[in-house]
């Protein structure tokens, strides 16, 4: 911390508040946060600071979204993101900076390209009439809703969100697209993100230390940091009732495309 500028913890400080914003209103926008992490500190050593502020922000969603969280989706994608964060791990032991973020860059843009076509072949004529246009409804209204995505690709996303949330803390982006293209709404789409990443993240603590990612200096920093993801948090909270269905599926893509290009052109 005392190499740190006061205009650089200034940048760190707002991109916490994005992330405490990013797990309540748009999951998938921390990937800004990703990259100025990753713009302000060493690459490799910003996945570890930034690590504890996820898991602040998860926290403070599940508590949030907690009955919205659809389980059975979240049980079959646990085994394979475990497969994926030890793959992640080795990964870490031998990939330099630039490997981590091309790789991972690649990958969103690649998703988001495949998601996009997706949707645009699979547009149901009778969204607006059975209200899927416009999600105004109030908060407690809204069910997560059965997902129907197929379990192989379950099984991939699982993989690589593993893979990629070890790796640079990206996974975020990775489930969103996963999310929406099993139909899932929004509540039910931060709800299951919520448990979701509380767990991985937590899971992911013990190899980060082993990596020696997370040790006692970025600790310190992170507890100059984690209370600004509090505003964030009650900020998207607030925000996200007032976001329809479709505008919210576009933002999620957005961000995950903006913060792949972030990575690919750093």
């Amino acid at each position: 911390m005392d190499t740190l500028t006061l205009w650089q913890l200034a940048t760190l400080a707002a991109a916490s508040t994005l992330v405490g914003f990013s797990k309540t209103a748009v999951s998938g926008a921390n990937t800004i946060s990703l990259a100025v992490f990753a713009a302000v500190l060493p690459a490799r050593e910003s996945t570890g600071v930034l690590l504890p502020i996820l898991i602040a922000g998860d926290v403070l969603a599940v508590l949030i979204y907690r009955r919205h969280a659809h389980w059975p989706t979240l049980l079959r994608l646990f085994p394979t993101v475990a497969a994926g964060v030890v793959a992640g791990s080795v990964f870490m032991l031998w990939a330099d900076d630039a490997a981590v973020r091309t790789s991972i860059g690649a990958i969103l843009l690649l998703m988001a390209g495949v998601t996009l076509w997706r949707r645009r072949g699979a547009e149901r004529p009778a969204a607006v009439a059975e209200g899927e246009g416009d999600d105004r409804e109030p908060v407690e209204e809204e069910a997560p809703g059965p997902p129907h995505a197929g379990r192989a690709k379950g099984r991939a996303y699982g993989a690589l969100g593993g893979f990629t949330t070890m790796v640079a803390n990206a996974g975020g982006p990775v489930m969103s697209l996963y999310l929406l293209s099993a139909g899932f709404r929004k509540l039910g789409f931060l709800g299951t993100s919520a448990w979701f990443f509380l767990i991985v993240n937590t899971s992911k603590v013990p190899f980060s230390v082993g990596l020696g990612l997370i040790d006692a200096r970025s600790l310190l920093l992170d507890a100059a940091l984690v209370l600004f993801v509090v505003p964030g948090a009650y900020l998207g909270r607030v925000c996200v009732g007032r976001i329809n269905q479709r505008l919210f599926d576009r933002i999620v893509i957005g961000a995950t495309v903006l913060g792949g290009l972030q990575l690919l052109l750093r």
